[in-house]
């Protein structure tokens, strides 16, 4: 069977050394790379060291291109402890030879708090492009492919190396998953789901962020995706409308914070005519009646009770937003979150007008329960410019809050009756023909506690979830491309 190298960060001198002792005594693996610092040296006679700040940049890979001997190399993408199960490398190397596929990776066990369990990761698809695409901890590559991506990257990054490198495969060859538990992580970062999704929004990150971006602008234009910014006018004097806009407000047995939300909307200090539309769907602990009550006491709230039962999220937007009472812009609000202060409403409109724009993405600010600020705090969206929103959409998995719409064009487009990935699909889907309007300051506060649907989401939930994005991303990717085929 064919050899393979490896290539693995330092971490310290107590971890690496022993991981490095258990790999070089697999008799398949012929060279160890061991990128660290300069000082380090580790005793192994099959490894040498590559001095670099950055383990994932540019430099590391141009470097083990030009000293690459073995067919496939094998790399470790974190500095968490691997054990591999028996014949685990023969499995990947097989595969690999057998498919011809650029990279393979696989399902793994991860080890959190002396607990074993199961962590699959998800198919590689043409919409994969996000850049926290889980790969688990090993990648085996095709050294063959590995070199012609390696020779096609026009640009040298400290951070967005591997992201550069994978994305260059994926443009001409097959990046393929193994359905099979072949390697046990101890797993270091032991927070929630719903604490590291704003990682790559955290400020102290604008840098990565920066580089990210660039290697995904290039990849599109690599694939005829990439959208300049030509955007369709909007003319809203397009239909009458009853009122200039309304806050939509979907819920379902959220009776701790609904009012909050309701409130925090009919609280709004506007120059024009608004309401507020909630969709109760059908809940069950008493948000239903105090609901009702409230609606007793003012026009201004319309309370819809689907017909249907089969409705999630999308599809109790689809109730509001063909409502006769919806006005020209639907603006969203989420059942346990509220607005900043009176004037977002007024803000948010404001914008549509000055931008002439199809939709309008706020700032928010992550608070507890209680709305104590919490980290990273502000939450901006500063990756989305007026440039290169559109096409850095595709890269991150959120587009901001609060979310605002041109009414004509949610009746057009219709929202897919999910209860995740909704918004992000109107976000890609708007921007691929009409400019979207930002306000970078805070209007909105999102708050963080345990009754979030996304506050600790199991692995299996969270590959449904990404999943589900990736599929968005593959569609919109067909979509752009056809749109500058026919241009």
């Amino acid at each position: 069977m064919n050899k393979i190298s490896v290539i693995m960060p330092f971490g310290s001198l107590e971890t690496t050394q022993p991981r490095v002792d258990v790999l070089s005594k697999q008799e398949l693996i012929e060279k160890i790379w061991l990128v660290s610092k300069p000082g380090i040296r580790i005793k192994c006679d099959k490894a040498e060291t590559l001095y670099f700040e950055d383990y994932f940049s540019s430099k590391v890979f141009k470097q083990i291109c030009e000293n690459l001997e073995t067919p496939f190399f094998l790399l470790l993408t974190k500095y968490d402890a691997i054990d591999l199960l028996p014949y685990s490398i023969e499995r990947f190397i097989s595969v690999a030879d057998q498919t011809n596929a650029g990279i393979v990776y696989s399902d793994y066990y991860e080890i959190k708090n002396g607990k074993r369990n199961v962590h699959p990761v998800v198919d590689y698809q043409l919409g994969s492009v996000r850049d926290d695409f889980d790969f688990g901890s090993i990648m085996i590559f095709n050294s063959s492919s590995f070199k012609d991506a390696v020779n096609r990257m026009n640009d040298d990054y400290n951070y967005a190396g591997l992201y550069d490198l994978r994305l260059k495969i994926s443009e001409r060859y097959k990046i393929f998953r193994i359905p099979e538990y072949l390697y046990c992580v101890q797993e270091k970062d032991l927070r929630a789901s719903g604490e590291k999704q704003f990682d790559y929004v955290n400020p102290q990150n604008r840098v990565v962020q920066i580089e990210m971006e660039k290697a995904v602008t290039e990849h599109l234009k690599n694939i005829n995706a990439f959208l300049n910014s030509d955007f369709e006018a909007i003319d809203f004097r397009k239909e009458n409308f009853n009122c200039e806009a309304s806050v939509i407000i979907p819920v379902k047995d959220r009776v701790k914070t609904i009012l909050d939300a309701v409130n925090s909307a009919l609280r709004q200090k506007t120059d024009f005519k608004f309401n507020v539309i909630v969709v109760d769907n059908h809940s069950t602990d008493g948000t239903t009646e105090a609901l009702k009550t409230l609606a007793e006491s003012t026009k201004q709230l319309i309370h819809i009770i689907p017909g249907r039962k089969d409705l999630l999220i999308g599809g109790c937007w689809n109730e509001a937003v063909h409502n006769k009472n919806c006005g020209k812009f639907s603006v969203q609000l989420d059942s346990d979150d509220i607005y900043k202060d009176g004037t977002t409403l007024q803000k948010i409109v404001d914008t549509f007008k000055k931008e002439k724009c199809a939709m309008v993405i706020g700032s928010y600010i992550l608070t507890d329960f209680n709305l104590n600020e919490i980290p990273p705090g502000l939450i901006d969206h500063k990756e989305w410019t007026p440039e290169n929103g559109p096409n850095n959409a595709l890269r991150i998995n959120g587009l901001g809050a609060p979310r605002a719409f041109y009414t004509p064009i949610l009746r057009e487009i219709k929202i897919p009756n999910v209860s995740y990935g909704e918004d992000y699909f109107l976000g890609i889907t708007i921007s691929r023909d009409y400019k979207i309007g930002r306000i970078y300051k805070p209007v909105y506060i999102c708050r963080r506690w345990e009754g979030n649907s996304d506050a600790a989401l199991d692995p299996v939930k969270l590959n449904i979830n990404n999943s589900y994005k990736d599929k968005l991303r593959t569609i919109e990717i067909y979509a752009r491309q056809n749109k500058n085929v026919n241009k």
